[in-house]
């Protein structure tokens, strides 16, 4: 283990989770996964739908326990003391989840809560975190199911930044976003990191959103994490003949295929649903 186990915002040992498809088959969603994350580092996890990146976001977040290895937040065992870890963080997935006939801001009020934040503190930070996304906050008293796709995936990044977590875990934060929203996102996560010092593991399909935000990039294919590197040691390892490769070229090398081919062979759901053995 590099350095000691309280520098690190996660750590990830032989990290493995199977779930039970039909009568006597399996699918390893993950296997033997570990992964160092520093203090304020934001890695991002390439791969197609089906490699495992759902399933490796919830067992960090202890909305599912692996089978094998462990998983350290901070220092702190995520299966024995899920309270204390569930603190440090807060998740942010594709599909956010809302009280659709509530407004944002009765939404982002009741989030807050739950953390134990009451409104007289969540209140004035709403409008400055809304507007930091490119939210119109003239919308905050709207339905969220009036709202579009981009501006609900606002409100769930707003959610979470109001319990001011030191690890952020963002599942596909801008897929079927359009351009401007997307941009938007990724300069909150910039900022995200400048101003709160988190650490930020982001899983995406986008290899210039990830080329851009990371320190670090893994690749996570059929539940297993094939490479993890600086962009610049990933394009190093894989150049040829002195030349160094895209990010995309990178991928093609490292799993035998482009990240459309690894999406279209894929058979993994990334959200299981069948029973853990």
């Amino acid at each position: 283990m590099s350095g000691n186990m309280h520098d690190l915002a996660l750590d990830l040992r032989d990290v493995g989770k199977v779930f039970k498809k039909k009568r006597n088959e399996y699918a390893h969603a993950l296997t033997s996964v570990t992964l160092e994350m520093r203090r304020g580092e934001c890695i991002g996890i390439l791969g197609p739908n089906g490699s495992g990146k759902s399933t490796l976001v919830r067992v960090i977040s202890t909305l599912t326990t692996q089978d094998t290895g462990s998983v350290h937040i901070f220092g702190h065992d995520a299966v024995k003391h899920p309270k204390t870890v569930q603190r440090y963080m807060n998740r942010v997935s594709v599909e956010a989840s809302f009280f659709k006939k509530m407004s944002s801001l009765e939404n982002l009020l009741f989030g807050a809560k739950l953390y134990g934040v009451p409104d007289s503190e969540s209140r004035p930070r709403i409008k400055d975190i809304l507007e930091s996304v490119g939210f119109d906050y003239k919308r905050i008293g709207d339905p969220m199911e009036h709202l579009s796709r981009g501006m609900q995936q606002k409100i769930a990044l707003a959610r979470a930044l109001l319990t001011s977590p030191v690890l952020m875990l963002l599942d596909e934060p801008t897929t079927g976003l359009d351009p401007r929203s997307k941009k938007d996102v990724q300069a909150l996560i910039r900022r995200i990191r400048a101003d709160h010092d988190s650490s930020i593991l982001l899983c995406t399909h986008d290899m210039d959103e990830a080329e851009q935000l990371c320190d670090r990039i893994g690749i996570l294919l059929n539940g297993e994490l094939v490479v993890l590197d600086t962009v610049q040691g990933l394009k190093e390892h894989y150049q040829k003949d002195g030349v160094l490769p895209s990010l995309e070229e990178v991928f093609m090398a490292a799993t035998g295929s482009t990240l459309e081919e690894a999406e279209f062979a894929g058979e993994l759901d990334d959200e299981p649903v069948a029973q853990g053995v």
